[in-house]
């Protein structure tokens, strides 16, 4: 009788279960219809609007780059990295200059259509002229910039090298708009300087994670330690936008024993991944301050973000600017590309650095109009000394 009872239960679950999951199929099936069926409409919308656009619009469009804008603002719908490069574009992005055009050494995003200054890269023509991060760009010469994308208004920068260019720029607590004229000219990154500060404190400057940068640390960090008066280290960060992960990676590395450095999570959970310090702190534990500013971005903030979290330095300055993911160029059947962010960085602890950045243990904002980067206006600096040496 228990049995029966039993199979009794069983088979009227089993009928229970069945009626709920072809029920949830039932459902299931017209929602994903009608998902599709609200896309092809949002086309055929699309494609209305456009033939609107085309007939009864004031003045003639040309309807190539009025889809080229098309693509450009769902791309920069999703964050500001996004984009799509034209086939022109993407060509000229992929072939090397021979010296005729010149820069103004700036690296930039795009931010509520217009062109925000990540920052400002160390003795450029931009640098000298005294463009900050966080500056926006509204117009380039007599052009506007609202409307236009990242691609197109870095072109309007480029130029013959001993062009000028004029930049209107606003800038956070200033009421009125900024006018620079800048000359533009080759753009030599030295990305790594060292030097021994108040005789016992080894100062490496890092403007920019490129190939070489971890290995010319290297090397200066074993130069430092040969000088046995070399007590501390700051690691100087600001205004560095990046660069390779992989140099970013190996740079915290060479301050660490072990533990977590980085991981990036994407939307394919096997594209994950964790990158590991190995054993030997090239300075042997000795005291490190890291500083940072709101133009230190992307590898700045991963080798920041890791020492800060492994306790291993302190952080001092400002928060850092918060671009905290990877993008990748995937090329298009036109010969054009798309530049898409696939992935994100996380920290040691867990924290994504986008649009959140890495705030600073001891924050020091710059004190005057004149601030320079290791200058006698350099206020950050000397407080960093100072901590070390009090």
């Amino acid at each position: 009788m228990v049995r029966i009872d039993s199979q009794r239960k069983i088979n009227h679950m089993t009928r229970k279960s069945l009626i709920i999951f072809f029920s949830v199929l039932i459902f299931y099936i017209p929602a994903v219809y009608s998902s599709e069926n609200d896309i092809y409409k949002k086309i055929d919308l699309f494609g209305e609007v456009l033939e609107k656009i085309n007939k009864e619009y004031v003045d003639d469009i040309n309807q190539s780059e009025s889809m080229d804008s098309a693509i450009n603002g769902l791309l920069q719908s999703l964050d500001p990295y996004s984009a799509y490069m034209s086939p022109q574009i993407f060509n000229e992005m992929q072939t090397e200059t021979s010296g005729e055009f010149g820069g103004l050494g700036i690296e930039v995003s795009m931010e509520s259509g217009v062109v925000k200054v990540i920052s400002p890269i160390d003795d450029t023509p931009a640098s000298r002229a005294g463009i900050k991060a966080g500056d926006y760009i509204v117009k380039i010469d007599n052009t506007q910039v609202q409307g236009k994308s990242l691609s197109e208004a870095v072109e309007l920068m480029r130029g013959p090298v001993g062009t000028s260019i004029e930049l209107t720029i606003r800038r956070r607590g200033e009421k009125k708009a900024l006018n620079f004229i800048i000359v533009r000219e080759i753009i030599e990154i030295q990305s790594v300087k060292a030097d021994v500060l108040e005789k016992n404190v080894g100062y490496i400057r890092l403007t920019s994670f490129n190939e070489n940068s971890g290995e010319q640390i290297k090397e200066k960090i074993k130069e430092l330690e040969n000088k046995k008066k070399v007590k501390a280290y700051i690691l100087d960060l600001r205004n560095n936008p990046g660069g390779l992960l992989s140099q970013a990676i190996r740079i915290t590395d060479y301050f660490l024993d072990n533990g977590e450095i980085v991981s990036t999570k994407s939307r394919k959970a096997s594209e994950n991944k964790k990158w590991f310090a190995k054993e030997g702190d090239l300075t042997k534990g000795k005291t490190l301050i890291v500083m940072i500013n709101y133009g230190s971005a992307s590898a700045s903030e991963i080798v920041a973000g890791a020492l800060k979290d492994h306790k291993r330095a302190i952080l001092i300055g400002e928060n850092s600017f918060g671009k905290g993911s990877v993008q990748s160029i995937i090329p298009l059947k036109n010969n054009g590309a798309i530049r898409l962010t696939v992935a994100k960085y996380y920290l040691p602890s867990g924290k994504s650095i986008s649009e959140v950045g890495v705030s600073p243990d001891i924050e020091i904002d710059e004190e005057s109009d004149d601030f320079q980067i290791k200058t006698d206006s350099d206020n950050q600096l000397n407080y960093a000394l100072k901590l070390l040496n009090s």
